[in-house]
This record gives C-alpha cells, structure tokens and sequence, in this order.
C-alpha cells in the first residue's frame, strides 16, 4: 500500500510541477499588487464594478472559497473573477481578509510552498498510517482530513506564506480539482447514489433558509445592543456587505460578485466581508470535519438511519477490492492522462460556453451559466459519470480514487492557506455578526436534520454545499467515501442556481432590519 501510494504521490509531484509553470508566471507578474486568493465559494472583486465577461473568463475558481466560496472557491493572483479588472484599477491596493500584502511573506517561491504543503500532508499521513497508541488515539479524536487543513493555516497565520503571492491555488482549483472529480467518480454506481433520496436535497435546502434568514436575525441580535455596528450610510452601510456574503454562502463566487454588483458596497468595506466570508465558513468547516469522527454518535442522537450511505460504502469498497490489482507505471500514467485529458476538454468548452451565454443570454447570468468554473465543475463531473458506464471503470482496480484522493488532499492545503486566524481580532464586531448568522444556520440544519432523521453526512454535505461550494462540498463528501464526492458536487450546482436569489432576498430583508 505505501509503495502504491508513493508511486501515485510521484507521478502528481511531476504533474503539479508542469503546471505550476504558468501559474508561477501570473504569480511573478502580480507580486507588487497581488489580489487576494478566494476559494469556491469566495471569489474576490476588491476593485470597482466588473464586467460580467470578466468574471466567467476567469471562473469562480476559488470556489473553494468559502475552500474556503470558502471553498473552493480560492484563487491565486490574477485569476479571481474580475481580476483583470482589479490590476487596471488598481484594486490590489485594497486589503484583503490576511492583512496587507505590501509586505511579502517569508516564501514566496512556489517551489518552496509546495514542499511545505506536501510535507505537511506526508507528515499526517504517515502519523496516520503508525500502529503507535498515540497516534491511534489521536487520530481517533482528530480528523486526519482537519489537520491537513488547519496546518497549512498556520503558515499564513504566522506569515511564513500567503495566498496571494502563490499560483498553487490556482493549480488546486482548476487543475486537480476538476480532475479529481473525474477519478472520484469514475467508478461511482449511479443508481445506488440516486437511491440516497431526497433527504440530501432537503438539507441543502434548509441550510440555505438557515442563510436568508441569519443575516436579518443577526443584524436584529447586534443591532439590539449595538446599532452602530450593523448600520452605516450608502455605500457603507453593513447591510450591503453581508450581501456579499450571502451570495457566497448560499451560491458561489459568481453569486458574490452578483451581489456586489447590485448593492454596491465600498471596497473597504467589501474587503473586511471577504474575512468574514471566508474565516467563519472556514471554522464551521473545521467543526464539520471533526464531527466526521463521530458520525455514528451524531447519527444516533439525530436517531437518523444512514443505511443507504454505509450501504453505498460498502458496496464501492467491495468492487474497489474484487478487481484490485497492483498498479504499473503505465496505469498512472492513463489514470492521469485521463484525469487531466478529460480537465483540459472541460476547459476548452467552459471557456467558449460562459463567454457565449455572457454575450447572447445575459438573462442566464442570473443562475452563474456565465461562469466558466461552473462549467468546469459540472462538465468534469458529467465526464467522471459517463466513463462511469464504459471499461474505463476498472481503473479503480489500480488506484484512480487514490489519486483523485491525492489531488483533493492537496487542493484541502491550499484551502487551508487561505484562513488567516488572527483576521478575527482585525473586525471582532462584524466576526460576532457574522459568527451569528452561522449559528442560526447550524440550529437551523440541526433541527431539521433531527425532524426528518437526515444522517449527519446529508447534514453535513447539505451545509458545506452552500457555504463552501463546488470546492469543499466535495471535499467533506469524500472524507465520508470518495463515492460520495458526487453528492457534493451535484449539491453545489443547485446552489448556484439558487445563490443570486436567496442572496437578494436576504439582503432586501436585512435592509429592513437595519438600523437607520
């Protein structure tokens, strides 16, 4: 097994290494004004109002973002929606939600934060793998998914790296994650997802409830004691930047953009709502990932039946084990060729489709059809579904979800770069607000999820699939099973239909609330 998993780990280490080539440059040509990186769910527009053909020709990619939108959705310089915008108004200059980046990190060679960032996840890993008590009982307690993504956090906490001066986020969200959904779910059993049930719809739903009407319930609570913090005039007033931060929480980076677009906020104030967006989606993520540890308890006391998932599981584990066989160089090579081949074909038809619709149906940009990670993110899983059908599935014989595992572990580190944990004490005031709204979401998922008996990974799924979005919905997902990413992935297309609605209605009502 270790063998396999080093020949897998070379074969990505010469892959990632081609594509940080044209990464790196954009990164060297943005360093003096770096935008800020954004994961799949947070896409960054710090500058004046872009143009909507801006924003789908370079893709909602840090959706991510909130993996972090927040989750991937995170980009790096340069190619976050709107981004060519930003570098001719010089929207660089504004801060960001890790601080000012007039002062670079300590690293700001890729080559450096990639081996930092492997090291990492060779280190958990292999800790993971050791029979030792310790390590047995700690990773009991911690998910080893949580400490690949809280580790990499603390190097731009503590200002060893940051985001913005890196290509790598780029890289995970529109290279490997794409291609990891492909390997994910080339060998999924469609019928037996689809048996799942629409208790997964109805999770995703509630969650994105739990986001229209958090936003007003929070303005109420603070404004209630505080109204100075939750009011403001025109353009800074508070309502209009937690706009920006429903769009991401309940559609994408797209949504977000949609949202600045229509109400406006001052970038200042703009700027302060992307750490807000991105740090309390983050943290809940955090919680997400440790209650995968528990899920069997959470499962009981929501006294939910979770028989179809563990079915699914089961039955995915028994044909990844009846045609397991070990893996030659040739096998990695057509597992990636396909992964990769597949990612470059859903390029080429996002980047005609998005601009297309943007020109001739601008009336679909309402449902973020104009954005060209939207189509990468459904056309990759379209792919990864239909060779589902052909004998291209007996690649999970020889590793294709390990790799696809791989690749989704990596794009989970550079998620983790973007939480910078001291942005919290920066805004401590619209952190509360925000840390409110999140609440309301999570009671909210709870009590239905209890009332309907959803087990813990609908709650879960259902949750991250709006705050986080095509980049980390997958993510948790997976952790449960790679079969499962799917779930996710579907999930969080709906929620971009659905984002630039809820989004606006959510923020007609906390104009209502708002204090005058």
């Amino acid at each position: 097994m270790l063998l396999n998993l080093a020949r897998i780990a070379i074969a990505i280490t010469i892959s990632l290494t081609a594509l940080l080539g044209s990464a790196q440059n954009s990164a060297a040509q943005t360093a003096s004004t770096p935008t800020v990186a954004l994961g799949e769910s947070n896409a960054l527009i710090q500058s004046g109002a872009p143009e909507s053909s801006t924003e789908s020709d370079s893709g909602d990619v840090s959706e991510p973002s909130n993996l972090p939108e927040q989750t991937a959705e995170r980009t790096a310089p340069g190619n976050t929606p709107g981004s060519e915008s930003q570098e001719e108004d010089g929207g660089g200059e504004n801060a960001n939600s890790h601080g000012s980046t007039d002062e670079p990190p300590v690293f700001t060679n890729d080559a450096v934060v990639l081996g930092m960032l492997i090291g990492i996840l060779a280190l958990v890993f292999w800790t993971h793998s050791l029979q030792h008590p310790f390590f047995v009982g700690f990773y009991k307690i911690v998910p080893m998914l949580l400490l690949c993504y809280f580790l990499p956090s603390l190097l731009t906490t503590f200002g060893l790296v940051h985001p913005a001066f890196s290509g790598l986020p780029t890289v995970a969200t529109k290279f490997l994650l794409p291609a990891s959904l492909v390997l994910l779910t080339i060998s999924i059993d469609l019928k037996e997802v689809l048996r799942l049930g629409p208790k997964a719809l109805m999770m995703f739903v509630t969650g994105t409830i739990g986001v229209i009407i958090g936003g007003p319930i929070a303005i109420l609570l603070v404004g209630s004691f505080d109204p100075q913090l939750v009011g403001g005039q025109d353009t800074e007033a508070v309502w209009r930047g937690l706009a920006t931060v429903a769009g991401s929480w309940i559609g994408g980076g797209a949504n977000q953009v949609a949202m600045k677009e229509i109400f406006n906020p001052s970038n200042e104030l703009f700027s302060v709502m992307l750490a807000v967006d991105i740090v309390i989606g983050e943290l809940w993520m955090v919680f997400l990932l440790l209650g995968i540890g528990k899920a069997r308890e959470i499962d009981r006391f929501l006294k939910a039946d979770a028989s179809s998932v563990h079915e699914l599981q089961n039955k995915m584990e028994k044909f990844s084990k009846k045609i397991a066989r070990n893996p030659t160089v040739a096998d990695l090579f057509v597992i990636l060729g396909i992964g990769f081949g597949v990612t470059g074909c859903c390029h080429v038809i996002a980047d005609i489709v998005a601009p297309f619709i943007d020109e001739h149906y601008d009336y679909l940009n309402k449902f973020s059809l104009n954005s060209s990670f939207f189509w990468l993110i459904v056309l990759a899983t379209t792919g990864g579904l239909l060779l589902s059908f052909t004998p291209a599935r007996q690649l999970e014989g020889v590793g294709a979800s390990k790799v696809g595992t791989i690749c989704i572990y990596f794009l989970v580190a550079t998620i983790g770069l973007q939480m910078d944990i001291l942005a919290v004490f920066e805004f401590p005031g619209l952190f509360l607000v925000g840390g409110i709204w999140m609440l309301i979401h999570v009671i909210l998922m709870v009590i239905v999820a209890k009332l309907i008996r959803a087990p813990y990974f609908f709650l879960a799924v259902g949750s991250k699939a709006n705050i986080g979005g095509a980049a980390s919905a997958p993510v948790i997902a997976a952790a449960f099973h790679p079969s499962l990413a799917p779930v996710g992935v579907l999930l969080a297309v709906v929620g971009y239909a659905l984002g630039t609605y809820g989004a606006y209605l959510c923020a007609l009502i906390m104009q209502a609330v708002a204090p005058a």
